[in-house]
């Protein structure tokens, strides 16, 4: 049959012929913690096959990519996957591919639902690359395989499931330590990545933590104690020693009183494992009581002797029943919390009271961290809210000209039709470019071009249509970056005319207006708006 011409074809979707519709597709990805044995279920390997799927059918163009990583399939509360519900509701996109069914989830009925009744019901066509399977396509026996493997895929699930808390449930049972990462002052063994060995260095400083508290120290004092002898928090020394590397891992650098609490609550320092102190249930952490716990004595080495132990945490009891009666007085609504900074360090500021009774915020850099972290000032609660004040009211001005100037600004960019032209023939870029591919594997197959010639040019081809998509989106962003910056001035607008009126500011609209505040000795006090453009990262600190 002679080959039609694609010239002119109108490609707006056609109920009543889906063969003429051009597909917006979600890719999506999921890898779970089983998964990662398996290389055929890599990241890697998924966004292959999909990507590859895409280019050799020119009736679906990528919209997005959805990556669920170390995500179970037993249920759909996964942050990517909700994403692309969402979009899939706001109609951006009509298509959803995965690589084989076991992706889309493990759950018989609710993989069901969402194949045979959510998809349909929004006209989004779904696709199991190895499985075959396309709901636009007459999938002969579907009806009876699909459901099959979704109960299957949901079988392995519950069986994986099982089998692993079952072993590590027998483990904790047999004094092996089950957990990622070793507590500060042991190693894994190296011979037996389930035995706990003493690592000497953070050894004799749990040992100090102990006698410290034993002594009567504070918390804060013991905190202080290490970081102005530049003692390595647990955080930084894994790291030193390559057993974590992930930045949001890393910490301040300094020691917290709340990680001196852990470490004098934890009973593997007197030698016993003591384990199962929680579990996960629909993905959230549940304490299990203390009578629960799996405890296993004499499994390891221990650091302090139980009388230690035993003895620093009834004067931890004692002292907290002591706060415990202690009628505290309660503080007014702090409308800044959260917001209001040092603008030497840094570091989150203090709100309390002076003696007069007044609200002042103070850095606690020098109290907590160490001497001469930062410098040492208190400034008034009731000073840091009238520099606030006067300084919205100078925003006025600047918020009324910046917004007629994006208004402007966007509406040049939208009527120019240069812009609509350039979204237009990069589109129609791709469409070639997709044309070309699929003419490229059929020329391969029909052994017209070498499996060299196919990969390079199949390269390059794939180079084109990434360019001008990313081009296409990069013109759509700004157009609609604008068109937020616009809502949010009327928004900031709307806000300042009503603390105008009112002459007062509420936690609601700090919360709306203000990023943060850097307040500094000098009693200097720096406001960042929500709205404003003006830099706002860490180097503007002193």
């Amino acid at each position: 049959m002679a080959r039609k011409s694609r010239k002119n074809t109108n490609i707006a979707v056609n109920e009543n012929d889906k063969k003429n519709t051009v597909y917006s597709a979600a890719l999506y990805i999921r890898l779970s913690i089983e998964d990662n044995k398996k290389r055929g279920n890599s990241i890697e390997t998924q966004t292959s096959i999909l990507q590859n799927f895409v280019a050799l059918n020119p009736d679906i163009k990528k919209a997005d990519t959805y990556i669920d990583n170390g995500t179970t399939g037993t249920n759909f509360e996964r942050p990517q996957f909700k994403r692309m519900i969402s979009d899939i509701e706001n109609k951006k996109i009509n298509c959803v591919i995965v690589k084989d069914l076991s992706r889309l989830g493990r759950n018989a009925i609710d993989t069901g639902f969402y194949i045979e009744k959510y998809f349909p019901s929004y006209n989004v066509r779904f696709i199991s690359v190895n499985d075959d399977f396309d709901t636009n396509k007459d999938n002969g026996n579907s009806g009876i395989i699909l459901p099959l493997k979704n109960m299957i895929n949901e079988a392995y699930s519950i069986d994986i499931g099982r089998k692993i808390k079952a072993q590590a449930h027998q483990s904790m049972k047999a004094g092996e330590y089950i957990g990622a990462r070793p507590p500060y002052g042991y190693i894994k063994d190296p011979d037996n990545c389930h035995k706990l060995i003493v690592d000497e260095e953070p050894a004799k400083i749990v040992k100090q933590i102990f006698q410290w508290k034993y002594d009567g120290i504070s918390y804060n004092q013991i905190a202080k104690r290490l970081n102005e002898t530049n003692i390595m928090t647990p955080n930084r020394y894994a790291q030193s020693k390559g057993i974590i590397n992930h930045k949001t891992l890393m910490g301040s650098g300094y020691w917290q009183t709340r990680t001196i609490q852990a470490i004098l609550s934890n009973e593997c320092y007197t030698g016993d494992m003591v384990q199962g102190k929680a579990q996960y249930i629909n993905h959230k952490k549940i304490d299990i009581p203390k009578e629960q716990w799996i405890r296993v004595k004499n499994t390891h080495e221990p650091i302090i002797s139980h009388e230690l132990f035993d003895a620093v945490n009834e004067k931890r009891r004692q002292i907290a029943e002591k706060y415990k009666n202690i009628s505290v007085e309660r503080y007014n609504e702090n409308i800044l919390k959260g917001k209001v900074f040092c603008g030497h360090c840094g570091r989150n500021l203090n709100r309390n009271k002076n003696h007069k009774g007044e609200y002042v915020f103070h850095c606690l850099a020098n109290e907590r961290i160490a001497k001469n972290t930062c410098l040492n000032f208190y400034i008034s609660e009731k000073y840091i809210i009238e520099n606030i004040l006067k300084n919205i009211q100078n925003h006025s001005d600047i918020i009324l000209s910046k917004k007629q100037e994006l208004k402007k600004n966007i509406l040049s960019k939208t009527d120019n039709s240069e812009c609509d032209y350039e979204i237009l023939k990069l589109k129609q870029s791709v469409e070639k470019n997709r044309m070309f591919l699929k003419s490229l594997y059929e020329s391969l197959v029909n052994k017209i071009i070498t499996d060299d010639e196919y990969f390079e040019m199949k390269q390059e081809y794939e180079s084109k249509i990434s360019f001008a998509l990313s081009k296409i989106s990069s013109i759509e962003k700004s157009q609609k970056d604008l068109r937020k910056k616009i809502k949010d001035y009327n928004n900031a607008e709307k806000h300042i005319a009503f603390i105008h009126n009112k002459e007062i500011l509420t936690a609601e609209l700090a919360d709306k207006l203000i990023d943060k505040v850097l307040v500094y000795s000098d009693k200097r006090v720096d406001v960042f708006f929500n709205f404003d453009d003006k830099k706002k990262e860490d180097d503007n600190i002193e």
